[in-house]
């Protein structure tokens, strides 16, 4: 089942986003975060169980990003991050986005919703606040990516 995040959904929500972090796949959210983050995630669940998650982060007024799209490992390829993705993306026409854009390693993934690579140099310096806190960071080796709507 496909639904938005509620409080109760934080901690689980963490412990797979850092599963990937420390993979290095993705950037890790600090329980702070995403309690003031909450209303941006959905999740996706099973019987209980968080299978996968999604955030849509609305940067400015015809921008946001799709981030933290996380699927547990024996949930891959069953179309879990496919609908937490789509989600996303329906949420932000509905509520007057223009563009969204992401930073991925998973490039082929969001071209089938209509991403195009671009040069991160293309992205508003607004969206690099995040980064500071890689440990990747200025030597950044995601692909960017935007849509427009």
């Amino acid at each position: 089942m496909l639904r938005k995040a509620q409080i109760q959904d934080v901690k689980e929500i963490q412990k797979l986003l850092t599963h990937f972090a420390n993979r290095g796949d993705m950037l890790s959210r600090s329980l702070s975060e995403l309690y003031e983050a909450l209303r941006d995630f959905y999740i996706y669940e099973d019987e209980g169980r968080l299978l996968g998650t999604a955030a849509l982060h609305i940067v400015w007024e015809d921008l946001a990003e799709i981030r933290s799209v996380a699927v547990v490992e024996d949930a891959g390829r069953k179309g879990v991050g496919t609908q937490l993705v789509q989600a996303c993306i329906d949420e932000a026409r509905e509520i007057g986005l223009k563009r969204l854009f992401c930073l991925t390693y998973k490039p082929n993934f969001f071209a089938k919703f209509g991403f195009r690579i671009v040069d991160k140099s293309e992205l508003p310096h607004k969206v690099w606040g995040d980064c500071m806190k890689c440990v990747k960071f200025p030597d950044c080796d995601e692909i960017a990516m935007i849509v427009d709507l």
